[in-house]
């Protein structure tokens, strides 16, 4: 949804007005702005009403942190055990 706000506000600007446009988008308070605004949003729509939502975000982002903490251990896991087959090996 942000993305295409953000290619329709471009998309009728010239190439060079695009880093004036750009720009204050990257500032450190535009940011804060953005990820406070997110923030009520989402205080709004699941504390507000007392929904289940935020326990199941919880949940499955805690799944998803710990999946991608995991991964590169068992990726070279999985590289010792695929050397292990082509060289015969323990």
């Amino acid at each position: 949804m942000a993305m295409r706000r953000f290619y329709n506000e471009i998309k009728g600007l010239k190439v060079k007005e695009v880093p004036d446009h750009v720009k204050p988008m990257l500032s450190l308070d535009f940011v804060k702005k953005s990820v406070q605004k997110g923030l009520d949003n989402y205080h709004a729509k699941y504390i507000q009403t007392s929904s289940v939502d935020p326990l199941l975000h919880v949940c499955f982002g805690g799944m998803v942190f710990s999946y991608l903490v995991a991964l590169p251990e068992e990726r070279r896991h999985l590289e010792h055990q695929q050397h292990a087959k082509e060289h015969g090996g323990h």
